[in-house]
């Protein structure tokens, strides 16, 4: 179906400012003086005003402008007014390093950029001399100490009207239309250097018009973020909340998410699978140290919810909800009527488990590339393993080696000064997602492995190690998990153990260390996870298990450049910092 004009992301916020001016639009979780929450009028005059105080500082149509922050309002008042000058938003990760943030910012060339808190701040002042271009900063907090007093600015000293620029203002809006860029995402980078996706405004219009037809969100509705917002999953639900006229609620700290779900209540709530991990972890652990007669209470209910799979309203089923299943929703979140998940795949035992408690989970499949989602499962018709059916005007096929391709108005222009890279995307105007997979009889995708990432052992035998680490991190035991086997005789792992769980087991052993570093090298540990290990790889073939491995002390960090800011593995950095470590795993010194 052709997008239209009045589809355009701002038209659709102008028709909301308009029939709801004084509904919340946005809240911020932690108090922030004068930011605590924000109606739909003050978005409008906020947003206005601060993308007067842009054509103030000459700001063109489709020039970059930056943004290095946590979640929070001023985040999205910012993205809105960037694009409201037609200008083009490039995000930043909150945990980018200042080599990462110069590569991107020479790249994509900002004048300004906006960032949110001391230590940002400071990073960013540390890479400026070679940043030439970029000449202004703009700070969210006013507690930030400035060393640039003529061109670093607080946001709250930005919003006054300026009527001199009205009239620019006004000329950008009338030639605003749906092949402007909108945003400058720059990706990862697990191998090489990260490439700027350019998505223009067809792109976020078509992705909102095909979420309304299959998602159930009312204008009013309370979505609460907490995914990075620099990463298109959470910009682009983002940009759909506020199309719907949903109220967005910011919640920077991850460590205080449940805390927020408690409070604020959301009807939405955008996850990645960890979250639903160690979630389903939390409650697995707390049913354990339950009583009798509540472990046997939980059983039955989930046998109950496995015989009844899809039919929520027999006796039984509606019996299991009361007693059991409702009480756990309600420690989530009582109103959840939604949680979409994706960025990587939901182990099929997490999956069942929360389709049986009937949270609404619902796991889809995208990428920056293609504006998020490509599919998605819809409410109660949710298969665990599947990733869903296509979205109603995005085309999937199956390719050579069982790629998935896909086409339609939510793909992407193509990658930023790279054209060569543009091309090698693409084949025939089907974007190659680098993913395979397969469609199942019921329409519905399945991702088996990351092609780029499939290892070959020296026996010939391919192996996913995406789908082993997907196996063996269900262990509440294993926080994190490398797995090694290309031109390896037989898979070996490097995982970071959960120290909260081992030490409390360690205590009950009688194990006096609780140092991470003495915990890993006792015997009796190794036997522990060795046996939890063995447990969890029946489904795998021979193969593809583990037959050594070794624990770290220290978890992959962003700032070691192990992990990128979406939590992906580095895997060429990984087994180069433990190059020692795997040669001992085969008996190489």
């Amino acid at each position: 179906m052709p997008i239209r004009q009045p589809m355009h992301f701002l038209n659709l916020l102008e028709q909301n400012i308009q029939s709801r001016p004084n509904d919340i639009a946005l809240k911020n979780h932690h108090y922030a003086p004068g930011w605590e929450t924000i109606s739909w009028r003050q978005l409008s005059q906020v947003t206005q005003n601060l993308a007067q105080f842009l054509l103030k500082l000459d700001i063109s149509p489709q020039a970059c402008v930056a943004i290095f922050s946590n979640n929070c309002a001023q985040w999205t008042c910012a993205d809105i007014a960037i694009l409201n000058v037609r200008g083009v938003v490039v995000p930043l990760y909150p945990t980018n390093t200042a080599d990462q943030i110069s590569y991107i910012i020479n790249d994509a060339q900002p004048q300004l950029i906006f960032v949110d808190n001391q230590e940002r701040y400071n990073t960013l002042v540390s890479i400026l001399p070679q940043c030439p271009q970029l000449k202004y900063v703009v700070v969210f907090n006013k507690n930030v100490q400035l060393s640039n007093a003529e061109h670093h600015v607080y946001l709250d000293d930005c919003l006054d009207e300026i009527p001199a620029m009205l009239d620019e203002l006004n000329r950008r809006t009338a030639d605003r239309n749906l092949h402007d860029l909108a945003t400058l995402i720059y990706t990862s980078g697990t191998t090489g250097e990260p490439k700027g996706v350019m998505l223009d405004h067809k792109n976020f219009a078509s992705t909102i018009q095909q979420h309304q037809k299959v998602i159930e969100f009312n204008p009013g509705d309370i979505s609460l973020s907490f995914l990075p917002l620099s990463h298109i999953f959470e910009r682009g639900w983002t940009l759909f909340v506020l199309a719907s006229g949903g109220q967005n609620i910011y919640q920077a700290n991850t460590l205080e998410v449940q805390k927020a779900l408690q409070k604020h209540q959301p009807h939405a709530v955008c996850v990645v699978p960890r979250f639903l991990e160690k979630l389903h972890q939390t409650i697995n652990n707390k049913i354990e140290k339950a009583s009798l007669a509540k472990r046997l209470c939980f059983k039955l209910a989930m046998k109950v919810a496995k015989s009844c799979q899809h039919k929520p309203n027999t006796w039984r089923m509606k019996l299991a909800d009361k007693w059991v299943f409702s009480q756990i929703r309600h420690k989530i979140g009582s109103r959840i009527k939604l949680m979409p998940c994706g960025g990587a795949a939901l182990d099929k035992a997490v999956a069942d488990f929360f389709f049986a408690i009937q949270l609404p989970v619902v796991c889809g499949y995208g990428l920056t590339e293609t504006t998020a989602t490509v599919t998605c499962q819809r409410l109660h018709q949710q298969l665990a393993g599947s990733v869903g059916q296509p979205l109603p005007d995005v085309e999937v096929k199956i390719g050579a080696n069982n790629e998935v391709l896909t086409r339609g108005d939510t793909v992407m222009q193509g990658y930023y000064k790279k054209e060569s890279e543009t091309k090698k995307a693409f084949d025939g105007g089907w974007f190659k997602t680098g993913d395979a997979g397969f469609i199942d009889d019921s329409g519905q995708l399945h991702i088996t492995y990351r092609i780029k990432e499939l290892m070959k052992t020296s026996n010939g035998k391919y192996i996913s190690p995406q789908r082993i680490e997907g196996i063996l991190i269900r262990s509440p035991l294993v926080e994190q998990i490398a797995i090694v086997a290309d031109m390896k005789n037989y898979v070996s792992a490097l995982i970071v153990p959960n120290f909260n769980l081992l030490k409390e087991w360690a205590h009950t052993q009688n194990i006096t260390t609780q140092n991470p570093a003495d915990l890993i090298k006792h015997s009796q540990v190794i036997q522990y996870i060795d046996k939890a290990l063995i447990s969890l790889q029946a489904e795998l073939a021979k193969f593809e298990r583990v037959k050594k491995f070794t624990l770290l002390p220290n978890s992959f960090s962003i700032e070691m450049g192990e992990i990128t800011p979406t939590m992906k593995l580095r895997r060429n950095v990984i087994y180069q910092k433990y190059q020692a470590h795997i040669a001992n795993m085969y008996n190489r010194v």
